[in-house]
């Protein structure tokens, strides 16, 4: 998926995945649900400058599907999806498949 939204330094974009849905037929508005945890990294900031003026090398890629704080980055809209963007040293994990 291509993002018009290019992130600066360490920064990463990610796609919350998918929330589960209610099987009793329960409808929660979206204001009450809980946020998701887990994404795919959609779009990847060059890096942080480092004190040698040497840019620090980013350890998640466009693709990658992240878990990440409850409350970690901040809600974005692109092209009308909702992402979240954070710095890559707010990721926890990386899933490995």
């Amino acid at each position: 998926m291509a993002v018009n939204v290019q992130p600066l330094q360490n920064f990463v974009i990610v796609k919350p995945g998918k929330k589960e849905e209610m099987r009793s037929g329960i409808i929660i508005p979206d204001t009450a649900q809980e946020k998701g945890q887990e994404g795919e990294v959609v779009a990847v900031g060059p890096g942080r400058m480092g004190k040698d003026n040497a840019r620090e090398t980013m350890d998640v890629k466009v693709g990658d599907f992240v878990i990440y704080p409850k409350f970690g980055g901040t809600e974005i809209k692109v092209d009308g999806i909702d992402m979240v963007i954070m710095p890559e040293n707010q990721i926890l994990a990386k899933k490995i498949y």
